[in-house]
């Protein structure tokens, strides 16, 4: 699953070359050729496209940019008080290389390209992606001169998609940002590549995404998997904290091994956690709320026992332990709140069948059986995880699980919208007779 040493990705270039020096633009032959310049304290940018407003900004996108970025990397801003790049935003690739903004060697890329101080990016059809790219370079930049590098090609291309998806507003930027709607980000498309690959049974396994090669961001598909996977392991309480050490690690070998060391947290949970994220991602997901309380169960006390399902929050643990072959009745009741509008959305373990939610009414109770851990060595492939095909409960139904492990239990809800719920139901699990 997990792939060292890494090499130099094709995009851009993944750790500081010491060899390569900062490009210098002779300003008169550039604005010969027909370039103009915007220039901002941390970016001057290189354009053959006529004066907009959008464009223009972008040095003061990127000045803002550069503490958000210190405080993300836990870099001191006063230490690099004069760090600044050049960027050249190219309608025209012959052009900039008429001004000599073209150095010898640089490669052929599809979006954009970065080596330390320098990047280049061809214009994007909307004002959010083209600022989207100059912020994804730009960390690239930043990483490779003040970190000295940007990791293996999962973390490289992940954290700066993570870091350049963003709010801008007033003139206020916001990066590291979750897009709450589509409208928010214009030709990004991360989460629609994302849930097309799900409805085509074509989602990436979490061994593929961490072993993406050198050669594999050539395609757009890569990035979205990518930032996919970063998105979550950020803002996941389990996994943050060990996921934003991660700037200390790399110029280090065994970047990968590191972070997914088993003795720090189950890659089996993390497996399941993944496909479950991968299955409800949409505009406005509540990571936090929406990660499985990973606790194994007890074995059901003879009289039964009755737990507690809150409405706000994803996949929960019952701490009860099925036994394969067996028959349990599960009674569900409460009256809890699943959405609020204009009013307040009332609803029973039952669910409200005028709105469904991947083929289940809005509100009604599920549960899924996720089977005891595996004791044989060596057998660590990922399976597919129960939660993506859950039990209906409803009120009541029997359960009779194929393989023995722990219940889990939620309210059947979009992750994205779980900040609208409260209340909870209460399940009674009971052997059958």
């Amino acid at each position: 699953m997990l792939i060292e040493p890494y090499e130099a990705l094709v995009d851009s270039a993944s750790r500081r070359l010491h060899d390569v020096p900062r490009l210098k633009i002779d300003d008169a032959r550039a604005k010969a050729a027909g370039l103009r310049k915007i220039a901002g304290r941390r970016l001057v940018i290189y354009t053959d496209l006529p004066p907009n407003a959008e464009i223009d900004v972008l040095p003061t996108a990127f000045d803002q940019a550069f503490g958000q970025w210190c405080n993300y990397f836990g870099v001191d801003p006063a230490q690099h008080a004069d760090w600044h790049v050049t960027g050249f935003l190219m309608k025209n690739r012959d052009t900039f290389a008429k001004a000599g903004a073209i150095p010898p060697g640089l490669p052929d890329f599809p979006h954009g390209y970065a080596r330390n101080y320098d990047f280049w990016l061809y214009e994007q059809p909307s004002d959010y992606y083209r600022r989207h790219l100059v912020l994804h370079e730009g960390t690239h930049c930043f990483m490779n001169t003040i970190l000295g590098a940007c990791g293996p090609p999962w973390y490289m291309e992940g954290i700066a998609e993570l870091l350049a998806t963003h709010r801008w507003k007033d003139g206020r930027l916001t990066m590291n940002y979750f897009p709450q709607n589509r409208d928010e980000t214009p030709m990004w498309g991360r989460i629609k590549i994302i849930r097309d690959a799900y409805a085509a049974s074509k989602a990436m396994h979490l061994g593929g995404v961490i072993g993406y090669d050198a050669l594999a961001h050539r395609r757009t598909e890569p990035y979205a998997w990518c930032w996919a996977l970063c998105a979550m392991l950020d803002r996941d309480p389990r996994y943050q904290t060990r996921f934003r050490q991660l700037p200390t690690r790399v110029t280090k070998p065994g970047f990968n091994r590191w972070f997914f060391d088993e003795s720090d947290f189950d890659l089996s949970e993390l497996n399941d956690q993944w496909q479950v994220f991968v299955c409800d991602l949409d505009y406005g997901y509540d990571v936090a709320k929406s990660a499985v309380t990973f606790v194994p169960g007890k074995p059901l006390p003879p009289g039964g026992t009755t737990v507690r399902v809150a409405a706000d929050r994803g996949w929960q643990s019952s701490g009860v332990r099925l036994e394969q072959g067996k028959t349990y009745r599960l009674r569900a009741s409460g009256r809890y709140q699943v959405a609020k509008t204009t009013q307040v959305w009332w609803c029973e373990p039952g669910g409200v069948t005028i709105r469904y939610h991947h083929g289940q009414p809005l509100g009604i109770l599920l549960a899924a059986v996720r089977p005891d851990p595996n004791p044989e060595p060596g057998n660590d492939t990922p399976t597919v995880c129960p939660m993506l095909h859950p039990t209906a409960v409803g009120l009541e139904t029997t359960l009779t699980p194929t393989t023995s492990g722990t219940l889990y239990l939620r309210i059947n809800d979009s992750s994205a919208e779980l900040d609208d719920n409260a209340g909870q139901a209460e399940v009674q699990i009971t052997p059958s007779a």
